[in-house]
């Protein structure tokens, strides 16, 4: 009987993932051909837009200005694929990385849905809850967009009230803090020396806060040897 059930199980794992790899490569195929759709058309409608108007830019001062801003974004870009790819899935990963505001929305929504939903990364649940939950965030986003244009002039006092400004500056750090602060605590040894470090940057150096991005690879890496430490210690379990 136990071995039925022991049977019963592993077939149930094996249709699961093949579930999963069957889920993601229809993912890929599709986010794939949208990624390459977005990516003509933001380069394309600009220069589109310039050959209509005559002001099209040479293209020596297209590469100057692309390299100013390349050489910044692009380590970025490379740092947050990797740290934002195993959190979000690939369902999720494609829809945040087209849809944007991944830091600040995506990320924060993902996390909360698979904490509610209590899946696992790497598991056909988790990339199911974590698709859903970026798509959901990109429709209510693009809703509350489109009712933010409306309202604007209504809402312009409300916006602009100094006494609500410095509230609307710190909204992304107190997302992050409340969010951080949870899974901090179930880590602490491994999370202490990296958050004491990184804040200590930040204070000394106000300039390194605008660099948050960067600031993640040696946090990161800071976390990954003091995790890999703990782990040989035997004080950290698998």
């Amino acid at each position: 009987m136990e071995e039925k059930k022991k049977q019963q199980l592993q077939d149930n794992e094996a249709q699961k993932q093949a579930f999963l790899e069957d889920f993601n490569n229809g993912l890929h195929r599709i986010g794939r051909c949208m990624l390459i759709v977005s990516i003509i058309l933001l380069v394309g409608v600009p220069f589109v837009i310039g050959a209509i108007n005559g002001v099209t830019p040479s293209l020596k001062g297209f590469l100057v200005g692309f390299a100013k801003v390349g050489i910044i974004y692009i380590p970025v870009a490379i740092v947050e694929f990797l740290v934002y790819t195993p959190m979000l899935g690939v369902g999720g990963s494609y829809l945040a990385f087209i849809t944007g505001n991944v830091t600040n929305m995506k990320i924060p929504c993902a996390m909360n849905a698979r904490d509610i939903a209590k899946t696992k990364v790497g598991t056909p649940e988790n990339e199911i809850i974590s698709t859903i939950s970026v798509a959901t965030s990109a429709i209510v986003t693009t809703l509350v967009i489109v009712a933010g244009v409306i309202l604007m002039i209504p809402l312009r006092p409300v916006l602009e009230n100094p006494v609500l400004v410095p509230a609307f500056d710190n909204v992304v750090p107190a997302l992050f803090g409340a969010l951080g602060l949870k899974y901090f605590m179930k880590s602490p040894k491994i999370a202490a020396i990296p958050v004491l470090s990184m804040t200590l940057l930040c204070v000394l150096v106000p300039a390194a806060i605008s660099q948050t991005s960067l600031l993640m690879i040696p946090a990161g890496g800071m976390a990954l040897l003091i995790g890999w430490v703990l782990f040989k210690k035997g004080k950290l379990q698998k």
